[in-house]
């Protein structure tokens, strides 16, 4: 895949699929800034913020090319595995910025 193209799966997968499906599903997350905070966190391995510049906007084009494929593929394995995965990436997410866990 080319960066244009992987830009593009990330944008549909976090935007439109991943919402779409967790709202069908009632999965635990279902808003497209929380898919992306936790597609990027794990990216980066830590807070997204902590590695990427928050004031310039998508924090994903900030991405190297191989964080950027590392999170096109996440988000990929979420929609395929659903809620339990999720729930596991969120949770180190929250974890990483001190937040308490989702029930």
């Amino acid at each position: 895949m080319t960066r244009a193209d992987l830009e593009a799966r990330y944008r549909e997968l976090v935007l439109h699929e991943l919402p779409r499906r967790a709202r069908a599903g009632r999965w635990v997350v279902t808003n497209d800034h929380c898919f992306g905070r936790i597609v990027l966190d794990h990216a980066v391995g830590g807070r997204w913020y902590d590695v990427l510049d928050r004031r310039r906007s998508p924090a994903f084009a900030q991405l190297s090319d191989e964080h950027l494929a590392a999170a096109v593929a996440l988000a990929e394995r979420v929609l395929a595995e659903g809620d339990p995965l999720l729930r596991e990436l969120d949770a180190q997410s929250l974890t990483w910025r001190g937040k308490p866990l989702k029930r």
